[in-house]
């Protein structure tokens, strides 16, 4: 499915990381409602409006903020049968898509901060109407910017603990201890290793997948610190960017803010998205 067209409805943080990450590989349209989102971008054809993206490709990504969410599954509800719809929504479900659009092929991402350095880790599921080739495409798709996981559906909330919130937790550590980026000792990066690991356990996280993860998210995390430094960004502004305001995340920092552990953040950041979880 090389020759597959992808559009990415939604182009901010995550919507562009993964727009340029995977422009090389596939056909890539693009939709914001904030037209300088999509000002001199190249590689990528930007269309007018949401019918036209929809009508032009054979994949939609919804990469938008959940305030928006609703009203783009119903512009798209009307061009969706037949096509392949992506979801990157937070706390989102397969069926909650489902419920909107119909009997469409549905599968369900949580991909992390790490796109912007095609280190992304990416946990996936798909929808009761989705093929195995559709799990199989977006596996494929989401391999361009990183590392992926196909894994239950009820787990997806527990993985967006770790990879989605976890960089958050590292971030932070780091801007309060004033480690520096360039310099991150093997000591401490398996030391973030651990914690992580065992947040993800807390979380319900299978041993083997708790570690693969974890792995993943602080390679990738540090990975992107240490580029960041280069550009003199610091890591309480890369924290930043991973938290939505009311988020998993900021659920998560809060409690570590507060003395917690980062099994105690993981646990609120699970709680958080439970709670904005559409079912």
């Amino acid at each position: 499915m090389s020759e597959a067209r992808i559009g990415i409805i939604g182009f901010g943080n995550m919507g562009s990381a993964i727009a340029q990450g995977i422009k090389k590989h596939y056909n890539v349209l693009a939709f914001d409602k904030d037209a300088a989102k999509t000002r001199n971008i190249t590689g990528i054809k930007v269309c007018g409006t949401i019918e036209e993206l929809v009508n032009n490709t054979d994949v939609v990504i919804l990469a938008v903020k959940p305030q928006d969410f609703d009203s783009v599954l119903q512009e798209i509800r009307n061009y969706s049968k037949g096509k392949l719809i992506v979801s990157i929504a937070a706390g989102i479900t397969t069926g909650y898509i489902e419920k909107a659009l119909g009997e469409v092929s549905v599968v369900r991402v949580m991909p992390n901060i790490g796109a912007k350095i095609g280190q992304a880790v990416s946990s996936l599921c798909n929808g009761k109407f989705a093929k195995q080739q559709d799990l199989d495409f977006t596996v494929e798709l989401f391999n361009c910017i990183g590392k992926t996981w196909v894994i239950k559906e009820e787990m997806i909330d527990a993985a967006t603990a770790i990879s989605g919130s976890g960089p958050a937790y590292i971030f932070y550590d780091m801007e309060i201890k004033k480690i520096d980026p360039l310099h991150i000792s093997v000591k401490l990066e398996n030391e973030y290793i651990n914690l992580l690991r065992e947040a993800a356990e807390r979380v319900g996280i299978d041993s083997q997948t708790a570690y693969d993860l974890s792995v993943s998210t602080t390679a990738s995390s540090l990975r992107l610190s240490a580029v960041s430094a280069e550009k003199h960004i610091l890591p309480a502004e890369l924290k930043k960017l991973v938290t939505s305001e009311g988020g998993t995340t900021a659920a998560a920092l809060k409690v570590l803010a507060e003395g917690g552990s980062w099994q105690d953040a993981a646990e609120a950041a699970l709680k958080r998205a439970k709670e904005l979880s559409k079912e």
